[in-house]
Protein backbone atom coordinates (compact mmCIF):
# COMPACT_ATOMS: atom_id res chain seq x y z
CA UNK A 1 0.00 0.00 0.00
CA UNK A 2 0.56 3.68 -0.36
CA UNK A 3 -0.14 6.79 -0.72
CA UNK A 4 0.09 6.93 -4.55
CA UNK A 5 -1.69 3.45 -4.81
CA UNK A 6 -4.45 3.51 -2.24
CA UNK A 7 -6.74 6.24 -3.07
CA UNK A 8 -7.65 4.50 -6.30
CA UNK A 9 -7.32 1.24 -4.30
CA UNK A 10 -10.12 2.70 -1.91
CA UNK A 11 -12.35 4.25 -5.05
CA UNK A 12 -12.49 0.09 -7.02
CA UNK A 13 -13.07 -1.25 -3.64
CA UNK A 14 -16.23 1.02 -2.76
CA UNK A 15 -17.29 1.02 -6.77
CA UNK A 16 -17.34 -3.06 -5.79
CA UNK A 17 -19.12 -2.21 -2.34
CA UNK A 18 -21.75 -0.07 -4.40
CA UNK A 19 -22.35 -2.55 -7.04
CA UNK A 20 -22.71 -5.47 -5.06
CA UNK A 21 -24.28 -4.59 -1.69
CA UNK A 22 -27.56 -6.26 -1.55
CA UNK A 23 -28.54 -3.06 1.27
CA UNK A 24 -27.64 -0.53 2.90
CA UNK A 25 -26.60 -2.13 5.94
CA UNK A 26 -24.31 -4.19 4.71
CA UNK A 27 -22.64 -1.37 2.48
CA UNK A 28 -22.35 0.30 5.43
CA UNK A 29 -20.58 -2.95 7.46
CA UNK A 30 -18.50 -2.98 4.37
CA UNK A 31 -17.38 0.18 4.26
CA UNK A 32 -16.27 0.79 7.46
CA UNK A 33 -14.57 -2.94 7.36
CA UNK A 34 -12.80 -1.77 4.27
CA UNK A 35 -11.80 1.75 5.90
CA UNK A 36 -10.59 0.15 8.82
CA UNK A 37 -8.82 -2.21 7.43
CA UNK A 38 -6.58 0.37 5.00
CA UNK A 39 -5.66 2.49 8.13
CA UNK A 40 -5.22 -0.40 10.44
CA UNK A 41 -1.86 -1.12 7.81
CA UNK A 42 -1.40 2.04 6.34
CA UNK A 43 -0.64 3.81 9.22
CA UNK A 44 1.38 1.72 11.09
CA UNK A 45 3.39 1.56 8.05
CA UNK A 46 4.06 4.94 7.61
CA UNK A 47 5.34 4.49 11.29
CA UNK A 48 7.23 2.12 10.73
CA UNK A 49 5.72 -0.52 12.95
CA UNK A 50 7.51 -3.98 12.66
CA UNK A 51 5.19 -6.37 12.24
CA UNK A 52 4.79 -4.28 8.58
CA UNK A 53 8.03 -5.27 7.43
CA UNK A 54 6.89 -8.71 5.50
CA UNK A 55 4.56 -5.92 3.56
CA UNK A 56 7.31 -3.63 2.48
CA UNK A 57 10.34 -5.61 2.77
CA UNK A 58 9.81 -7.71 -0.73
CA UNK A 59 8.97 -4.55 -2.34
CA UNK A 60 12.73 -3.01 -1.95
CA UNK A 61 12.63 0.10 0.03
CA UNK A 62 13.79 0.76 2.53
CA UNK A 63 10.75 0.82 5.37
CA UNK A 64 7.19 1.37 5.44
CA UNK A 65 7.53 5.08 5.46
CA UNK A 66 9.58 4.83 2.82
CA UNK A 67 6.81 2.87 0.78
CA UNK A 68 4.18 5.10 2.05
CA UNK A 69 5.56 8.04 0.56
CA UNK A 70 7.44 7.15 -2.08
CA UNK A 71 6.56 3.67 -3.00
CA UNK A 72 9.94 3.16 -5.30
CA UNK A 73 8.26 5.88 -7.57
CA UNK A 74 9.73 9.17 -6.13
CA UNK A 75 12.05 10.01 -3.79
CA UNK A 76 10.98 12.34 -0.57
CA UNK A 77 12.99 11.78 2.45
CA UNK A 78 11.22 9.71 4.85
CA UNK A 79 14.33 8.72 6.96
CA UNK A 80 13.68 11.93 9.20
CA UNK A 81 10.53 13.44 8.04
CA UNK A 82 10.01 16.82 9.25
CA UNK A 83 6.57 18.08 10.93
CA UNK A 84 5.21 19.05 7.55
CA UNK A 85 5.72 15.19 5.98
CA UNK A 86 3.54 13.88 9.21
CA UNK A 87 0.75 16.57 8.33
CA UNK A 88 0.59 15.89 4.64
CA UNK A 89 0.20 12.18 5.97
CA UNK A 90 -2.30 12.96 7.88
CA UNK A 91 -3.98 14.97 5.88
CA UNK A 92 -3.51 12.25 2.83
CA UNK A 93 -5.03 9.77 5.71
CA UNK A 94 -7.82 11.83 6.78
CA UNK A 95 -8.96 11.68 2.45
CA UNK A 96 -9.11 7.49 2.68
CA UNK A 97 -12.53 7.62 3.82
CA UNK A 98 -13.42 9.85 0.85
CA UNK A 99 -11.92 7.88 -1.89
CA UNK A 100 -14.12 5.08 -0.51
CA UNK A 101 -17.37 7.24 -0.56
CA UNK A 102 -16.39 8.18 -4.24
CA UNK A 103 -16.29 4.32 -4.93
CA UNK A 104 -19.37 3.99 -3.45
CA UNK A 105 -21.24 6.58 -5.32
CA UNK A 106 -19.96 4.94 -8.94
CA UNK A 107 -20.91 2.29 -7.75
CA UNK A 108 -24.26 2.66 -6.64
CA UNK A 109 -25.05 4.90 -9.70
CA UNK A 110 -24.12 1.78 -12.05
CA UNK A 111 -25.75 -0.42 -10.49
CA UNK A 112 -29.16 1.33 -10.67
CA UNK A 113 -28.64 2.21 -14.28
CA UNK A 114 -28.05 -1.23 -14.96
CA UNK A 115 -30.87 -2.18 -12.89
CA UNK A 116 -33.11 0.01 -14.48
CA UNK A 117 -32.81 -1.15 -17.83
Amino acid sequence: MSFLVDPPWLALNGYVIGRVSPNEKVERALEIACDATFLAVSVPLYMNAGWTEGIWKPTGVESGRDWMINSRVTHFEHRAPTWRTHLAAAAIFATYPLWLRLGLKLGKRRRVSVSSR
